[in-house]
Order: C-alpha cells, then structure tokens, then sequence
C-alpha cells in the first residue's frame, strides 16, 4: 500500500499547474471562511467584554436587557431584595452608562464608566499603575490601557480632565481581559460617583452582581428573581444571550454566515472541478496500473490520499494566510475584533473534509468506471 500511495503522490506533485491550482482554490476558500468566523466570534467576545471582565457569577437585570450595552436601570429596593434571598452571599449594584471626556484640544470623547460598588469594588480591573485605594480619592478614575486608549490622548496617572462638566483625574491605569465592541474607551470609578457625574434616570443600578453561596443555589436565586419580575442570568447564559442577540436580531449574523457558505462553495466547485480534470488527465495512468493487477480498493485509496493530502496542505496554508492577516490587521487597526478560536478552526477543518470528500466521490466514480482495454486502445 506505501508503494501505490507514493505512486499517488508523484501523479499528485508532478502535474504542479493542477496541483497549484488545487491548493489555491482551497486556501483561499479556508482563508475566507475563517477570516468571516474569526471576525464574528471576535465581535462576540468584544460584546460580553464587560460580563468577562467583571467575573460575575450572576446577574439580575430587567428582562428586557439584550445586551450588557443597553441595561435598563432598575428600583434601587431591588438590590435590598436580592440580598435577602435564601442563598445569596453577597449581592452589589454596578453602573453603565456613557459620558463625555473633553480633551485638552477642546474636541469630546465618549467614554464608557463603570461604576464599582463603593464598599467592596467588586468587578474591579487589575491594575498596571496606581494604587486601587486612589479610586475613593476625590474625583478619582482609572482608566483602561486597551485599544481604545490612545482617544483619551493616552493619559498617565495625576492627568485631569472633565467629564460632563465635571472635574475628573486619572489615579490609575487599569488591565482587563477584552476589550469593548464600540470602539470607545473605558473609565472605571465608584457607583456613588458615577451617579453624580452622569445623567441618569430615576433609578440607577443598571446591574446586581450576586455571589451565591455555593453552586446548587444558582437554580433557586434564578427562579426567586424570576418571581420578583426581574431577569437573573449566570455569567455563561448572559454571554450566550449577548450572542444570540447578534447572531439573530442583526444583520450581523447572517451576513457573515452567508459569505462562509459562499466561500465554502467558492472551495468546493473549484476543487472538485479541478481535481475531475485532474483524473481525466492522468485516467490513463490508473488505467495502466488497473492493467498491471492494482485492485479497485488501492485506486480508491490513492484517490482519497491525493484529495486529504491536497485539502489539509490547504487548510494549512489557509489558517496560516488568515493568522498572518489578522496579525497585521491588529499591528495597524488595534480596533480590529477577529480571533481564531478553536470552534473557528473546526468549522473550517470539517468544511475542508466534505470538500475533500466530494472530491474523492467524483474521482473514485470516474476511476472505477474505466477499463484497461478501452485505455490501451486507444
């Protein structure tokens, strides 16, 4: 079998315009695939930004909230209602909301505030310069070193600014896991503050983060807020409903999907109509070797090493095309969401095994149809 599948291999390489073109209609469809997949599950990750970098193990919120960008602000006796649930370890309000930063030239830019619970500033970020008791100073904000941070004019700690007419310093600069969707950068401060500093509703907790107890009291917490009329969602289903939320409500989702599935038929029809003429090509040569006593099953083998052989070069060639793509989109657009993540490459790999697939079926049939007679004849 080593024999007939070297043989495969030469028929494969030998012929390096047919070869080449394979390769290209296969790298190029895993390219697109996976630069249309990575961007939309970059765009996910960036929208649950803040669900990741609170680490929040519940959160209750109105239940028309649909992503954690647009919280609606709830009754501030909701908080004290939560806390006495059986079950509950701790329970604290956080603010959302945008205001404006007024630059030193005059121009403003918005920016998102997040307001931490004054006694245990629960879902803080972890800190690059400062110290996190600064925060409770007067006027005190951290701001977040991201992609974003550079809109700020890239502030240091003791810098001052105004926020919505308000008097504001920068006390320190803070890391977290994700940064945001909107392209808009991020102050962390006090809840008490943040309220005084941004106009807001009558009600202003727009989230309460809950810590149960222990695991098995996750089920009653949810159930206990559903009957108080409010909405509470642990971390992965608040994640999974961001998701949903874009995946189905957008045209973000279908628009991506619809040019995964093009760049899949795009790599399909190219490489199955490229390897059919490559085995009308070279039926000959199965022909001779049918004649010297090759069986039917060791022509099929060879036929499905050239097409596995020719898709997984390809899918490598392609992920290694769209890394290097989303590497120096991220060099020069610090803003650009793609990642490669495993479910990506995945879906891309079983997409380049149905194409291999169709192509070994077009193959296999042609090639078992011929007959050494009708080959030597003519």
């Amino acid at each position: 079998m080593l024999g007939i599948l070297k043989i495969a291999y030469k028929l494969l390489v030998n012929d390096r315009a047919k070869f080449a073109a394979l390769l290209i209609g296969i790298t190029f469809a895993v390219s697109l695939m996976m630069q249309m997949t990575s961007l939309f599950a970059g765009v996910l990750s960036r929208a649950s930004a803040t669900v990741y970098n609170t680490g929040a193990s519940i959160w209750v919120m109105d239940p028309a909230v649909q992503t954690v960008a647009n919280a609606i602000p709830m009754p501030d006796y909701v908080l004290d209602q939560v806390r006495s649930l059986p079950g509950v370890k701790y329970a604290v309000p956080l603010y959302s909301g945008i205001g404006l930063v007024k630059l030193k030239d005059g121009a403003y830019q918005a920016a998102n505030v997040i307001g931490l619970d004054d006694s245990t500033l629960f879902g803080r970020p972890s800190l690059l310069q400062g110290n996190i008791q600064d925060i409770f100073a007067e006027n005190g904000f951290f701001v977040v070193r991201d992609a974003e941070y550079s809109k700020l004019e890239s502030p240091g700690v003791g810098m001052e600014f105004e926020l919505n007419d308000h008097h504001a310093r920068i006390v320190g600069i803070a890391h977290v896991a994700s940064a945001g969707l909107f392209g808009i950068p991020t102050l962390y401060t006090t809840y008490n503050r943040a309220r005084q500093y941004l106009p807001s509703t009558r009600f202003t907790t727009a989230y309460i983060l809950v810590e149960p107890k222990g695991a098995g009291d996750i089920d009653a917490i949810e159930a206990r807020v559903h009957e108080m009329g409010y909405l509470a969602l642990t971390k992965d289903q608040f994640t999974a409903k961001i998701s949903d939320f874009y995946m189905y409500q957008t045209g973000l989702g279908i628009n991506l999907l619809l040019m995964t599935v093009i760049s899949f038929i795009v790599g399909l029809s190219i490489s199955g109509q490229t390897f059919y003429t490559f085995i009308i090509e070279n039926i000959d040569k199965f022909g001779a070797l049918k004649a010297i006593g090759a069986k039917g099953g060791e022509l099929i083998a060879m036929i499905l090493f050239q097409a596995t052989f020719t898709a997984l070069t390809g899918f490598g060639l392609g992920l290694g095309i769209c890394a290097l793509i989303i590497w120096l989109a991220h060099l020069r657009l610090p803003d650009y969401a793609a990642i490669i993540t495993f479910g990506n490459i995945g879906l891309a790999l079983g997409m380049v095994v149905i194409i291999a697939a169709v192509s070994s079926y077009v193959g296999v049939r042609k090639v078992l149809h011929i007959e050494p007679f009708d080959i030597f004849r003519s």
